[in-house]
């Protein structure tokens, strides 16, 4: 049974190498036939007069300039919608903790002691377990603030 196995295991590495080879090849088929045609333009251009080769090569380089321009412009507009949708988890975050602020004013005086002695017990706790931390689940809005800031 663990022969079997390790056979089939052998023969599946074996078809993934050869799928891995057929694919570089037809990248090397490819990537010669790209050199070709470029060795082959080459050659045309060089047969042309110096103020045509000149024209040409301001042709290509318009092109790539182009061609880079708009690659730039897609990544613009990608940091862009991450930028407005940050800004907009911002905006909530910040309403919750305005919430959260206004919930405090609140709070009966009798409670409020008591969350500073809780305060003081996480600190202590946090130096003994490093990352853990117990809380209110009314005093999130509260630890994510003080998080961000």
């Amino acid at each position: 049974p663990v022969l079997r196995l390790l056979e089939a295991q052998l023969q599946d590495q074996r078809r993934e190498h050869e799928e891995e080879m057929e694919a570089l090849k037809n990248q090397v088929d490819l990537m010669q036939e790209e050199l070709e045609k470029q060795r082959q333009a080459f050659l045309q251009t060089l047969q042309l007069s110096p103020e045509v080769q000149v024209e040409f090569g301001l042709q290509q380089e318009i092109t790539r300039l182009t061609n880079e321009n708009l690659d730039l412009k897609e990544l613009l507009e990608k940091l862009e919608k991450n930028e407005k949708k940050l800004k907009k988890q911002l905006k909530i975050y910040m309403k919750k903790v305005q919430d959260f602020e206004a919930s405090q004013t609140m709070v009966p005086v009798e409670r409020r002691p008591h969350e500073r002695n809780m305060q003081v017990a996480v600190q202590r706790k946090e130096k003994d377990f490093q990352g853990m931390l117990e809380y209110y689940k009314e005093d999130e809005p509260l630890l994510i603030r003080n998080l961000i800031t």
